[in-house]
């Protein structure tokens, strides 16, 4: 039969049971740009999109950073050119557009040419002084191994029909699901409206966490609800998420049932309503792994009646990560709340072939290993700390999976494209605990640094930003110091312990180990970037890692700051942190009345800590208007210089532990901040002027008798 005929029947199959196809089309580029392309043609599809740098004239086409615009619509065909670059966020976020009964055709290289294929992709990963053509070829040598054991999916080169799966076997095997009558398509969607009305009528501040995989319904259940709440006269339904782009499923069902949509369902883009703050009944937050969790927060703690939903493998960041990162903030502001998880597919059926094969791809099912594997395990010496083979780790399908499972569920910002880093950074070493095989616990860690002098010089004025060199970069760039950019660096990216062995000490004694290494192969010093927090920083500290900048603005992202901490393996290392530890000394006091001065106070103490060779000193007058201010009723606005080094001697040299919270934030707040007495107030969480100058005055008379004497 000719492959027009042969993807025909597979297509009627798979439309009777609501599956979808896939074909991998091989052969040279422009012979399979055009076979895809008189395929299609010849398809009863209305819907096609093409995924690609050299798609024919007319057709509808995307290409780079534009796939994602395509969410939360659906396809009939996606014809995805691999030969233009397999960016593996695109690839899942278009093939889940496609509905039941569409069809994928992926243009590839031979499969046996197409791991050595110098792939556009690979310049996102490539580091300096490495070149696209030096970057690993694991990922792709993976993604042919698993369509070569996929069967069931369609594989041919050129015309040439290799493969297509056997009759009575994939699509044989599932039953049809019968769709609900009424708006919700599956039990699991009626459950999740159910939840949401009553999120927005019953109690306050007990939200619904709503996750699943995509093409499961849940943007859809946010549409009815609202739909049904406006029928119950709530016109006041606020819809937020990444991008407006993202929520047109949304908007569509709701105006199924309640035409005029606009009207009663408002979206607004997650930072004007961190800013704004509307008054809603019912505020729907959809994609919130990728909102930044500082916005999440504060949105939590306004809106009494508020729900969440998150895709679990999702492309801007993992619902599963999510729930786990986010439960913590949820049971402290909210009365109780739940998580469902919607299973059935609605856009296609149960135990789809693409989804399967999707999944296989990009490694979207990956677990941690269960608990029960570390049964026995007692502390970090049960543990066996290693650094890994990445060209055994690619083929060693159960190991990449426990290590990317924890990689997501520790960071809910985790992406497909990830996957293709851990695999093929040029400058990456991936290091894990094990016991008995499985892996515990996982750091990754970048090699950074090591220029010469021009490029060096080039990194301090500006003119050159190397990728993938963030620590000297940003020493270099923005702490000032010419040197970083000379000494060889190791970054830690990423770390994630098992949720079961968490506190347990495996982080810190695979951190020692990996200092340890990194000593012995003569880097100069070892460093990391993270958003900030107290808690992390105490981490970091205990390990004798020491801040040396904090970032002035936060992270697009994060919604956070990011402090960068070194700790030095050299002499050359030893030097550099000592000068970097000095500039941070010498500007964050300062920054703290300027570009920091939202910062909040317990972090600004965290950062402070450690800080004895830098501290001010203070001399008798010091002393004689710090008395005068505790006991005699000074003004704080004339003993303010006073005041001023008092609270950065005191916290720099630990000595302020002796004060309450509220004291410690009042000192920072008014003190250091600067802040009008009106904020200090708000800030501090007192009930007026008098109270919160009582308690400056008690924190400086504890600390009187600590730093003076």
């Amino acid at each position: 039969m000719a492959l027009l005929d042969v993807v025909r029947c597979h297509l009627d199959s798979a439309a009777a049971r609501r599956y979808r196809c896939a074909l991998v089309l091989t052969g040279a580029h422009d012979e399979v740009i055009d076979e895809a392309r008189r395929l299609v043609s010849n398809l009863s599809f209305t819907d096609i999109c093409w995924f690609s740098d050299s798609a024919p004239p007319g057709v509808a086409a995307l290409h780079g950073d534009s796939a994602l615009y395509l969410l939360g619509r659906e396809i009939d065909a996606l014809v995805f050119d691999a030969w233009a670059g397999f960016d593996p966020d695109a690839f899942g976020a278009l093939t889940g557009c496609i509905r039941a009964g569409g069809l994928l055709v992926l243009l590839a290289p031979p499969l046996g040419d197409w791991p050595a294929y110098t792939d556009p992709q690979q310049a996102r990963i490539t580091v300096a002084p490495y070149t696209p053509e030096q970057v690993g070829r694991r990922f792709l040598a993976r993604l042919v191994r698993v369509i070569g054991s996929d069967d069931g999916l369609l594989l041919a080169e050129r015309e040439r029909l290799l493969r297509q799966p056997s009759p009575g076997g994939e699509m044989a095997s599932a039953a049809v699901e019968e769709p609900l009558q009424g708006p919700c398509r599956t039990a699991d969607q009626r459950q999740a409206v159910g939840a949401l009305l009553k999120a927005a009528t019953g109690h306050r501040r007990r939200p619904v966490v709503l996750i699943s995989d995509r093409g499961r319904g849940k943007s859809a259940a946010f549409g009815i609800a609202a739909a049904l709440l406006a029928n119950q006269g709530r016109q006041r339904i606020v819809l937020t998420a990444p991008r407006a782009d993202a929520v047109a499923a949304v908007f569509e069902q709701a105006e199924r049932i309640r035409p005029g949509a606009r009207d009663y369902l408002h979206f607004t883009a997650p930072d004007e309503l961190a800013g704004n703050l509307p008054a809603a009944d019912l505020l729907l937050v959809d994609e919130a792994a990728a909102i930044p969790v500082p916005i999440l927060e504060k949105l939590l703690r306004h809106y009494p009646r508020i729900s969440f939903a998150s895709t679990v493998h999702g492309y801007e960041g993992t619902g599963r990560g999510f729930t786990l990162r986010f439960s913590t903030m949820l049971d402290a502001l909210s009365n109780s709340w739940k998580t469902l998880t919607l299973k059935t597919p609605i856009r296609w059926a149960a135990d789809d072939p693409l989804e399967r094969l999707v999944f296989r791809l990009l490694a979207l099912d990956a677990e941690p290993v269960d608990s029960e594997a570390f049964a026995g395990a007692v502390g970090p010496d049960d543990f066996e700390p290693c650094r890994l083979d990445r060209d055994a780790l690619a083929a060693d399908e159960r190991t990449l999976a426990e290590l990317f499972g924890l990689l997501v569920q520790a960071h809910y910002r985790t992406r497909p494209l990830d996957l293709r880093h851990l695999l093929d950074g040029p400058n990456l070493s991936v290091y894990v605990m094990r016991r008995a095989g499985h892996v515990a616990a996982t750091a990754l860690v970048a090699a950074e640094g090591g220029f010469d002098r021009d490029t060096a010089d080039a990194i301090w004025f500006g003119i050159s930003r190397p990728h993938g060199h963030l620590l000297p970069e940003t020493l270099a760039a923005h702490t000032g110091l010419r040197q970083a950019p000379l000494l060889r660096a190791g970054r830690i990216m990423r770390v994630a312990v098992h949720p079961a062995l968490q506190r347990r000490g495996l982080g810190s004694r695979m951190l020692k180990a990996i200092v340890a290494q990194l000593a012995a192969e003569q880097y100069d010093y070892v460093g990391t970037s993270f958003g900030a927090t107290p808690e992390l920083l105490g981490f970091w500290q205990g390990l004798g890692w020491l801040p040396v900048r904090l970032s002035i603005r936060k992270g697009a992202s994060s919604g956070t700051h990011s402090a960068v901490v070194l700790l030095p393996l050299t002499a050359a290392g030893r030097a550099l942190t000592a000068q970097a530890r000095q500039r941070f000394f010498a500007q964050f006091p300062h920054q703290l009345s300027d570009s920091l001065r939202g910062l909040e106070p317990a972090l600004a103490v965290a950062l402070l800590r450690q800080g004895e060779e830098w501290a001010p000193v203070l001399d008798e007058a010091d002393r004689q208007d710090l008395l005068a201010f505790a006991h005699a009723q000074r003004l704080a606005e004339v003993s303010i210089g006073s005041l001023w080094r008092l609270a950065l001697r005191a916290l720099m040299l630990g000595q302020a532990e002796c004060l309450e919270d509220k004291e410690l934030t009042i000192l920072v707040a008014r003190v250091l901040q600067k802040h009008s007495w009106g904020e200090a107030v708000r800030v501090a969480g007192c009930s007026g002027r008098k109270p919160a100058l009582l308690l400056l005055r008690a924190a400086v008379g504890k600390l009187i008798g600590r730093v003076l004497l």
